[in-house]
């Protein structure tokens, strides 16, 4: 019964608020974002509000949080929006990219409770999930909502879909944190997206320096990958059943190959996310192409024999023909947790791919040239 009453109090709390009259004599300022499109930020007196724009519809905003300090009363005459008591306490996080955020602002104690545990490879998170002092929810499309009261969740951390909600989730009555960073097609974009979480933790400033340290390298990595002699092509992963989804030409995946200095073969498909294409398709425009990434989860790192094996056809590629394919084993590698706020060591180990001669020394942290027949693996980075 008491998680009952906790819940409807907290209903009453931070439950959307209704439409009222604006102060219009309310001082704000506008937080000017450099990169990042899907979000925007205005500082208010008393609050701040943070509008995460819906990345399928231009027109319409996904959400508007109103952020306001736990220690002080709720201002009057709120535009409508969720509100969200800052700095955040006791929250659930569906996916290990945001929890390794979280962790990186020195907030890994505010989580008490995470879906699908077996992806989180955070050390913190993990060693918490040992001692039980963080909860598995289990599944993010269908957490244990029974759990998530019991251990007195205040807010969720997820990432939304086009046309999905959250379920049972939605009727707790605490805020849910839809985190749009994923549907940015820019980088940058995407690791600005952490000054949103600074808001949310009431650590801005480190926030800002974390994004301004990696901007800082990514463009020097850039930069260094703009002088190269030549520009090779490229094209990535690989199919899934009957169709070869493909990153488009505005996708975050080309934008990474352009700013490391290569000609992406599948630049003229529009829109920012994936394509579906049919392997004839795929080879008919990539069978020329230098170099083939490939990104996979797996016990044993896949060779071409393996490869081969998988699909007798992908032998025709120059590339596998000239063994010129790196992958990334992202079982092995925390890939997932670490490119979204850091790119520039995603964006290094592409450079040292096309253009090795511009890193002679460099110790690629993701990706490896695919070897022939299988071999034992002796690395394994982590945080």
């Amino acid at each position: 019964m008491r998680y009952l009453l906790y819940i409807f109090f907290l209903y009453l709390a931070v439950a959307c608020t209704q439409p009222g009259k604006q102060h219009t004599d309310d001082k704000y300022v506008v937080d000017s974002l450099s990169y990042a499109k899907g979000l925007s930020v205005n500082h208010f007196d008393n609050y701040t509000a943070v509008e995460v724009h819906d990345p399928w519809d231009s027109t319409r905003l996904l959400q508007r949080y109103l952020l306001v300090d736990r220690t002080k009363e709720i201002p009057q005459g709120l535009p409508q929006g969720t509100l969200v008591p800052v700095p955040l306490k006791n929250i659930v996080v569906y996916t290990s990219v945001h929890v390794s955020i979280v962790n990186m602002l020195g907030e890994a104690s505010s989580a008490i409770g995470v879906c699908e545990s077996r992806y989180m490879n955070t050390p913190s998170i993990q060693e918490r999930l040992k001692k039980g002092t963080i909860v598995d929810l289990g599944e993010a499309t269908s957490p244990n909502i029974e759990k998530m009261i019991d251990i007195g969740a205040e807010a969720i951390i997820a990432s939304p879909f086009q046309n999905s909600g959250y379920g049972p989730a939605e009727k707790l009555g605490i805020p849910i944190i839809e985190m749009g960073d994923y549907m940015e097609s820019l980088p940058l974009a995407r690791t600005e997206w952490i000054k949103f979480y600074g808001l949310l933790f009431q650590k801005e400033e480190l926030a800002d320096s974390i994004f301004r340290a990696t901007e800082q390298r990514y463009l020097a990595i850039k930069e260094l990958a703009a002088g190269a002699a030549k520009r090779p092509t490229v094209f990535s992963e690989r199919r899934y059943g009957a169709t070869w989804y493909i990153p488009a030409g505005e996708s975050y995946m080309a934008n990474f190959f352009r700013d490391a200095g290569a000609e992406y073969i599948f630049n003229y498909l529009p829109g920012a996310g994936s394509t579906p294409l049919a392997f004839e398709t795929v080879y008919d425009k990539a069978h020329a192409a230098e170099f083939w990434l490939i990104k996979y989860n797996l016990a044993q790192d896949m060779t071409y024999d393996g490869l081969r094996s998988e699909y007798t056809p992908y032998e025709n590629f120059d590339a596998f023909k000239n063994h010129k394919i790196y992958a990334c084993n992202t079982g092995e590698v925390p890939y997932y947790e670490e490119f979204p706020i850091h790119p520039d060591y995603l964006l290094k180990d592409f450079v040292w791919i096309f253009h090795p001669e511009l890193l002679p020394d460099y110790t690629p942290r993701y990706y490896r040239k695919m070897t022939q027949q299988k071999t034992r693996r002796n690395h394994r980075i982590l945080f």
